[in-house]
């Protein structure tokens, strides 16, 4: 299958990438804000781990809520 251009994508394709695009971003923010703000002993692991996994997307900012927070 050839990839297609932004152009060629339909209004609603491209709402649906922003859509998720900023979703993404702020789960990112907030999970490093969140890190940032909260003491290491409320952490399960290292935070310099953490805060590298929030740049896995998609999974990374979820898993730190789910999995990283105390």
């Amino acid at each position: 299958m050839a990839q297609k251009s932004w152009s060629e994508l339909s209004p609603s394709q491209q709402r649906a990438i922003v859509a998720v695009g900023v979703v993404e971003t702020v789960l990112t923010v907030a999970a490093l804000v969140d890190l940032a703000r909260r003491p290491a002993e409320g952490v399960r692991g290292p935070k310099a781990a953490w805060a590298l996994a929030t740049f896995v997307q998609p999974v990374g900012p979820v898993a730190y809520f789910v999995a990283g927070r105390k």
